[in-house]
């Protein structure tokens, strides 16, 4: 079987409601372009009917997969999804589609192609936030501000849900990976910068969509505390 050029890992925790939207936007935009690809759907014990809805789609499409997991986290789902991904290059999307599919190209592009990590960012000069609440926008700056103080100095977004990766040089940072909650954007391009990898950020339209599984307050102390763990645990 050839190597796909591109595997979508799209990872899922109780997505009944939007789930079969994104797989038919995204296997559509995937149907028409020139590489070959897959689609890798890990679900994180979903205890709705997502875990049923993608495996009826898996079987009226091809180049769709499921993998059927235990709940541990997003960042658990994204590990398992990513060492089960095929592809030359890994992309990581969130199940929400806050991002046009149309914009995987700014990622394959000379704006990112050829970097070991490409990060979607909602932070640079002509990137795009569409209908997001003040609050959740201060909130987010605020965390991404202590990441670049304690962890990834340069890096605007590191929280995007929009990320390319080339499998030959990063499988190795999934396979070491350890953080199974939101934090393991952090300690992925943690482990990147101290690889020597190349971690390019790429302009793009994000779009806030009700539904977040983000608890505001409960999830940020959880994540600056992994934030912390990863300073003293890797910085080695």
């Amino acid at each position: 079987m050839t190597q796909p050029y591109l595997s979508v890992v799209i990872p899922a925790y109780n997505e009944e409601s939007r789930i079969e939207a994104t797989l038919e936007q995204v296997h559509s935009y995937l149907s028409h372009q020139s590489y070959s690809w897959e689609i890798v759907v890990a679900d994180d014990g979903s205890i709705d009917s997502t875990a049923r809805l993608v495996s009826e789609f898996c079987q009226e499409r091809t180049g769709v997969r499921l993998l059927t997991l235990v709940h541990r986290g997003k960042g658990w789902a994204v590990q398992q999804g990513m060492l089960a991904a095929e592809g030359t290059y890994m992309f990581l999307c969130d199940a929400d589609l806050s991002m046009p599919i149309e914009q995987i190209d700014r990622f394959l592009s000379l704006e990112g192609g050829g970097a070991d990590i490409t990060v979607g960012s909602r932070e640079l000069a002509g990137s795009r936030r569409i209908g997001e609440p003040g609050r959740r926008h201060v909130m987010g700056r605020g965390f991404n501000w202590m990441i670049r103080a304690l962890a990834l100095p340069g890096i605007r977004d590191t929280q995007c849900g929009f990320k390319c990766f080339r499998a030959e040089t990063t499988l190795p940072l999934f396979e070491r990976q350890t953080l199974w909650g939101f934090a393991f954007d952090v300690e992925i391009l943690y482990m990147a910068r101290k690889a020597g990898l190349e971690v390019r950020e790429v302009a793009i339209d994000w779009h806030y969509r009700e539904g977040s599984k983000v608890r505001p307050l409960r999830d940020a102390l959880a994540m600056a505390w992994d934030v912390l763990k990863i300073r003293w645990e890797l910085r080695g």
